[in-house]
């Protein structure tokens, strides 16, 4: 008997493939959050930050994340 054999026959497939549709679930919501997203200025400083050399910023106005 060979390890292939036990690993084939343990069953154990459904999980990878439960693994693979949530990950693509949650890899579709977030391309979907990121092209609907209303505040295109938003998008672009966050998206400047790296390259920003100056103070670093706070928290926004109004106590949203």
């Amino acid at each position: 008997m060979r390890l292939s054999d036990v690993v084939s026959h343990s069953g154990l497939a459904g999980y990878a493939e439960v693994a693979l549709v949530l990950f693509f679930l949650a890899f579709v919501l977030i391309a979907v959050r990121l092209l609907v997203r209303a505040d295109r200025r938003e998008l672009e400083r966050m998206s400047r930050m790296p390259l920003d050399d100056g103070a670093p910023q706070g928290p926004r106005p109004g106590g949203k994340p």
